[in-house]
């Protein structure tokens, strides 16, 4: 009788993306090893401690919480038996200069808020959310498969959702149909921030964004969204799979065009019949690989892309209770300009966005009893800038706290117990992220679906792709499509037992 060999299967990078894979791989019979350059799992969604108060890392949004619960159940296991998910309501605060739209999924009380605030509005937003279904419906389909042939645009599923990309058509004009007052449509298109976007630049196709946070609400998982990946990487090594930490790669071993292995930093080689990456796509493509192997994706040609832009963090301990909700967003008093400076002048701006996370208020978790967790981010260009961060850390450090404070009416500086600071430079640099470039590549048209790198590699073989720099694309329920895309196609190739006869 012919014995069976199970496949084994490396994953490069314990991010969100390698996880998910990983948990799906592993419970389909492979045998699969995790290998992460840094101490802790989770990548960019993973825990920062600072003293005595715990923040996320990246990843603050949790919303579309079906898809995860879906991988979980692909995974054979509840993932409301490892996370506490807490509905947000309000989901969020979006402040103009001090006149506050606080968001809701709740439909008729958001209509009832909208009409308040703009009055006739109420019926254009159920609107909006008529037509954004029908256009999520028709979407799906395409960012749910790989794209990894031209030809797959004349499947019907694609014929059916071509119409819907609106090509030529921006996300901030695709809004405009329905808002004509510029804070109601920011507060519609702001969401292309979670690509590192600007909405006058992004696809229309997105309106999705705010679309499914309307529709599915934004979750918290208590402890934070690093909850999810460390319940992930407790179903992988459940299955029996490995996680090895503090285990970066130096170079993927090629045999031709065919992946076979990966060097280790520490020396050593592993073998391996399938390779799946989750390292940031660029950075990846500019230090694991012989730059002769991949022309397409030579050092050159990665410049020429366009990236995402990066952010500017401050992770704050106050010895206080502080008097703000779960998530808002302080809107720039011009904010076309804002944006602007980060994604084509690339200059540092004098009157930021800012974003603050004060995960305390709804998490007692995260900071000790009577004090505040305050995660504080303000977009900023990525380094293709040159932004001298080195120079200009302080000084845009003490700019952001003055405009939290004024916005939010409280001396929070003097109450500062523990602090710490990240610049793109330090995401380049310690995170491993190409320029510092957050959000990954942009989502123009020309680099979505079959322009986007594939899941199933096109330029080597037996390598596949997950995580935000391959199709569909950034933000955490896309990713973790593309890993469910990836794991798919693994197991076609092999069979869903992970084995060959």
């Amino acid at each position: 009788m012919a014995s069976q060999e199970r496949k084994k299967i490396a994953v490069i990078g314990a991010g969100p993306g390698g996880l998910a894979a990983a948990m799906m791989l592993t419970y389909k019979g492979f045998s699969v090893d995790v290998y992460e350059k840094q101490a802790y799992i989770g990548g960019r969604t993973s825990r920062h401690t600072v003293g005595d108060f715990s923040f996320d890392l990246g990843p603050t949004f949790f919303s579309m919480p079906h898809i995860l619960e879906e991988i979980f159940e692909a995974s054979g296991k509840n993932l409301h038996d490892y996370v506490n998910l807490v509905k947000l309501d309000p989901m969020y605060e979006l402040d103009f200069d001090g006149m506050k739209i606080r968001a809701t999924s709740n439909r008729e009380k958001m209509k009832e808020h909208i009409e308040d605030l703009f009055p006739g509005y109420g019926s254009r937003y159920e609107q909006f959310m008529t037509d954004t279904r029908k256009k999520m419906n028709r979407l799906l389909p395409m960012l749910q498969n790989r794209h990894g042939s031209l030809f797959d645009y004349a499947r019907l599923r694609s014929l059916k959702a071509l119409p819907e990309l609106e090509v030529g058509r921006s996300l901030y004009d695709v809004l405009g149909r329905y808002f004509d007052d510029e804070r109601l449509r920011l507060s519609f298109t702001f969401q292309s921030k979670y690509l590192g976007m600007s909405p006058w630049d992004c696809p229309g196709a997105f309106s999705i964004l705010s679309y499914m946070e309307h529709e599915w609400g934004v979750y918290h998982p208590v402890g934070g969204l690093s909850r999810l990946t460390e319940a992930m990487g407790r179903v992988v090594e459940e299955h029996g799979g490995t996680i090895h930490t503090n285990a970066g790669i130096k170079s993927l071993i090629l045999d031709g065009r065919k992946v076979t292995g990966l060097q280790l930093d520490s020396g050593e080689s592993v073998t391996a019949d399938e390779v799946v990456m989750n390292a940031d796509f660029a950075h990846a493509m500019t230090n694991l690989v012989d730059e002769g192997a991949v022309r397409k994706y030579s050092r050159k040609s990665l410049e020429k892309k366009n990236y995402s832009c990066s952010t500017f963090m401050i992770y704050a301990g106050i010895n206080k209770p502080v008097d703000l909700g779960h998530h808002t967003i302080f809107f720039s008093g011009d904010y076309k300009r804002n944006v602007e400076e980060i994604t084509k002048t690339r200059l540092l701006s004098e009157d930021p966005s800012v974003y603050v996370h004060h995960a305390s208020a709804t998490d007692s978790t995260v900071a000790p009893e009577g004090k505040a967790a305050l995660y504080i981010l303000a977009p900023v260009p990525n380094n293709f800038s040159g932004i001298d961060w080195d120079e200009k850390k302080e000084e845009f450090r003490d700019l952001v706290w003055d405009l939290v404070e004024k916005k939010t009416g409280q001396k929070l500086r003097d109450s500062l117990e523990v602090e710490d600071v990240l610049t793109p430079l330090d995401w380049e640099h310690q995170k491993h992220v190409y320029k510092g470039a957050t959000f990954n590549l942009a989502h123009n048209l020309g680099q979505m679906m079959y322009f986007r790198p594939h899941n199933k590699f096109e330029a080597l073989e037996g390598l596949w792709l997950t995580g935000g720099g391959t199709h569909p694309g950034s933000g955490l329920p896309t990713i973790f499509e593309s890993a469910r895309i990836t794991s798919s196609g693994l197991m076609e190739k092999y069979g869903k037992a992970g084995v060959t006869v």
